[in-house]
Formats: structure tokens, C-alpha cells, sequence
């Protein structure tokens, strides 16, 4: 199955030879979240997950002045329990695919990442920030909970009692601060230098035997929930799985050959 690339009413989608930037496009809107918004991002990331031409996807937001800041209020105001759980619902399945997807996935953190725009952050793997990024969870302001997997994926980020800080307090941090906290693993000075950051990240990686990345992926995400010698033993299993993938092969044969000149 082949990237939809075009047809998008919300998301830019950019693939240069494998690395492929996913551009949240409501910049009028600060790429605020609404439902439609939403179910493209579960569109999207569910056809990356049989996408063999996209090795690294780097996620990020139209403009300088947002990556993703919040949800549409105007949307959640009227929800009763029942909406409300299934816009939940979505939200934390759209999470999931991100957090899933077999290709790594980089946030380009530009400007304003609030509610469930930091909670698409959590959900890549690790996330770059320009300098005048703010990032926060400020649900309890309005009377509700994170609800995208905020809770959960903010505190294994930065640990407990830090989370539960930002998620009581509703505090917005600036991208010193998250960087200083663990919640983003770079600064860059502006959008230009995060982007070019973010392609440098996405070329090393491309760099990296493909299985043996997702394979990695797959069992960092899977140990956390396990106990340490279930997580190790998994470790193993994947270790000799990358000896069934030809590229294996083909890279430490190349390897020992450039040894021997």
C-alpha cells in the first residue's frame, strides 16, 4: 500500500526519499484540533503502518507561532459524558498509531503544543522544540482532564510528580524548561533550524538497518510495560530476528569486508 500523499483537507504530507514530514495545516486555527482534524491523523498513520516506502516521519505544524495549540473549545463546550468519552476515545487512538507506527516518528515543536497537541508530541517518539515553543496540559483550566493519553505519557516523559505539577496546575513551560525536565530532547533557535535539525535526525536513523530500528522501537515501547527478565527475554527474540532480514546480511558483510582492506 502506497502514502496518500494528496486529498488531505488538514495535513501537508511530504515524502523525500523516505523521510516523510506530516504538516498539521489549520495555521488560521493556530492547528487547533477538531474532529475532522482528527480522523485524518487516523487515516493517516493507520495507511503508515503498511507504507514500506517511509522509513522516518517527522511530525510538525504550519507556521511559526503553533505546532498544535489545543483542541477546538468550541467543539468540546457543548459534549456531554457520552461525546466527550468518544472524542477520547479517538484522541487516544490516534495516539496509539503514532506511538505504533513501525517508523520512528520525530515532533517538530514549533511555537504553542497545548492539550492535546503536547499530547501528540508524547506520542512520538522524541520531540525537537524551536525557542519560542510553550508546551502544556491545561484540561484542568477547563474543568476536564488530559484525555488523548496525557495522564499516562507525560508522567513516563518526565516522571510522576512533575506531571501531576503541569496536569493540576495547568502551567504552560517553555522549551528551556521541557528541555531541562526530559520532556523535549533538543532547543533549536528558531522553525528553519528545528526542521533542519529534525531532517539531520531523520537521515541517521534512515542510516540504521530499518528492521533493526523498528525492532528497537518495538521492544523499548513493549519493556516499559513488562517486568525487567520478560523485557530482557523480548529483547533476545528481536536480536535474532534481525538475522532472518537480509539487509542484516548485507550490512556486517559489508562491515568486515572494509575491515580486511
Amino acid at each position: 500500500m502506497a502514502l496518500v500523499m494528496d486529498g488531505w483537507k488538514n495535513l501537508l504530507v511530504d515524502n523525500q526519499d523516505g523521510i516523510v514530514t506530516v504538516t498539521i495545516n489549520r495555521p488560521k486555527a493556530m492547528n487547533a484540533i477538531n474532529m475532522e482534524l482528527m480522523k485524518e491523523l487516523e487515516a493517516f498513520f493507520t495507511g503508515l503502518y503498511d507504507a514500506p516506502e517511509a522509513d522516518v516521519v517527522i511530525l510538525t505544524g504550519a507556521g511559526d507561532k503553533a505546532f498544535v495549540a489545543g483542541a477546538d473549545i468550541k467543539e468540546m463546550a457543548v459534549m456531554d459524558a457520552h461525546s466527550g468519552r468518544d472524542w477520547a476515545l479517538l484522541g487516544e487512538r490516534v495516539t496509539s498509531l503514532i506511538e505504533r507506527a513501525p517508523q520512528p516518528v520525530i515532533a517538530a515543536v514549533n511555537g504553542y503544543a497545548l492539550g492535546g497537541g503536547c499530547e501528540l508530541a508524547l506520542a512520538c517518539d522524541f520531540r525537537y522544540a524551536s525557542a519560542n515553543a510553550k508546551l502544556g496540559q491545561p484540561e484542568a483550566k477547563w474543568g476536564i482532564n488530559a484525555c488523548f493519553g496525557g495522564t499516562q505519557r507525560l508522567a513516563r516523559a518526565v516522571g510522576t510528580g512533575m506531571a501531576k505539577e503541569l496536569l493540576y496546575t495547568a502551567r504552560f513551560i517553555d522549551a528551556a524548561e521541557a528541555l531541562r525536565i526530559g520532556l523535549v530532547n533538543r532547543v533549536l533557535p528558531d522553525q528553519a533550524s528545528l526542521m533542519g535539525a529534525a531532517l539531520a535526525t531523520a537521515k541517521e536513523i534512515q542510516a540504521s538497518g530499518k528492521c533493526a530500528v523498528r525492532y528497537t522501537k518495538l521492544v523499548v515501547n513493549d519493556g516499559r510495560d513488562l517486568d525487567i527478565d520478560a523485557a530482557i527475554a523480548a529483547e533476545a527474540q528481536y536480536f535474532g530476528l534481525c538475522f532472518d532480514d537480509p539487509e542484516q546480511k548485507a550490512r556486517m558483510t559489508a562491515f568486515m569486508n572494509k575491515t580486511k582492506k
